[in-house]
């Protein structure tokens, strides 16, 4: 089969029309099927609309070219669907999930959720897996007849389970809504939540190397360290020679992108081959996950990875950054345990412990934008870090 090509559906695909069903039972959509609504409700949440302002890695300072918690929610999105439409899985829950997964981020990408976590730590801590759980099932409020957006089982499982099953130490508020809905957390995900995993890896990989080089810190010549890289870069300039860092660094992207999809395609075609899963509970059941990069591929995912640890995520100027973006978190944590006034009104009415009122404000500064959070700090601070 060509690649881009769509497979027949896979006996082992989620099937729409099999679904397992919402917490809160609702008439079928006439004109969609139960996934597609799912990502209908996504796309059209406050959580996701949000997502703009939100970092998704800090590089020297924040601008327009930079990818933010929503572009990179869409090119994950982009590169799931292409792996579902391989590998014979329903696309729509595929989008659905890739879309999702990142609902539950704070602010400031992962030193807000570092700083969070501390803060938190003595009432359960933070997650933003469960925190998406949270939002997708309580915190959305535009529909009359439930709270959150009613997914089906399916999209709730692979928001909870799509790294794995969780067998020990499970977040505060997935276990609690789990003895709601079961979602049987020790089992693995569908396929496609398999998928959404890898591709959000794929788009990491990818355009966190094309922020890097626009940030100026590392050039396209530094990835030549890399040697899966090396080998794509001396075909770029055989190809294409006296070809500016611009244009290489973008082709080189684009190169990495359709290798590392077609690696996984390719390797979870041959695992599904030898396990021949007849159904999703095939699937769940099975001894190991069955969408993976080939060790081989696996190891060069890693070592970028490697490299842009060294060379970006602990880059000092991104460093400087990181650590004003955790202490702005951690002031107005503070501040609103020690003045509940500065919060909106009624935000932690019915809370009866120090416990309830830690997490409500966890809450609300995980629902904050990077924008957001910057101005509440400003208003309740003498001084505010510029982020620059």
């Amino acid at each position: 089969m060509s690649v881009g090509m769509a497979a027949p559906r896979a006996p082992y695909s989620c099937d729409p029309d099999r679904s397992r069903g919402r917490l809160v039972a609702e008439p079928p959509s006439r004109t969609r099927s139960p996934f597609r609504r799912d990502c209908d409700r996504v796309i059209h949440s406050t959580a996701f609309r949000r997502l703009k302002h939100k970092t998704q890695v800090f590089v020297f300072h924040e601008g327009d070219h930079y990818r933010t918690r929503l572009t990179h929610s869409l090119e994950v999105a982009q590169i799931a669907r292409a792996l579902a439409r391989q590998l014979g899985l329903d696309e729509d829950l595929t989008e659905t999930l890739a879309l999702a997964h990142d609902l539950g981020h704070p602010p400031f990408g992962h030193a807000g959720e570092r700083a969070l976590n501390r803060c938190m730590e003595a009432h359960g801590g933070f997650d933003h897996n469960a925190q998406t759980l949270r939002i997708v099932t309580t915190f959305e409020q535009r529909y009359p007849d439930f709270d959150g957006l009613n997914l089906t089982w399916e999209s709730l499982e692979g928001i909870v389970k799509h790294n794995g099953p969780l067998h020990e130490a499970i977040p505060s508020g997935i276990a609690e809504f789990n003895a709601r809905f079961d979602l049987e957390l020790w089992s693995y995900a569908s396929l496609e939540a398999q998928i959404a995993a890898l591709s959000d890896d794929i788009a990491y990989d990818a355009h966190d190397i094309d922020d890097g080089l626009r940030a100026g810190l590392f050039t396209v010549d530094d990835l030549r360290e890399v040697p899966l890289l090396e080998a794509m870069i001396g075909d770029i300039d055989r190809h294409y020679p006296g070809l500016v860092d611009l244009r290489r660094g973008a082709e080189l992207v684009r190169e990495l992108i359709s290798y590392l999809i077609a690696a996984v395609a390719a390797e979870s075609q041959r695992r599904i081959e030898r396990a021949q899963p007849m159904s999703p509970h095939d699937v769940r059941r099975h001894a190991g996950p069955l969408v993976a990069f080939p060790a081989d591929v696996a190891e060069h995912e890693a070592t970028i990875k490697r490299f842009l640890w060294q060379r970006m995520y602990r880059h000092e100027r991104v460093m400087r950054v990181r650590r004003d973006a955790e202490r702005i978190v951690a002031d107005l944590f503070g501040r609103y345990q020690a003045d509940p006034a500065s919060l909106p009104a009624g935000w932690l009415e019915g809370c009866d412990s120090e416990g309830d009122r830690a997490r409500r404000i966890g809450h609300f500064i995980a629902g904050m934008t990077d924008r957001f959070a910057l101005t509440e700090h400003h208003r309740l601070f003498d001084s505010t870090p510029d982020l620059r």
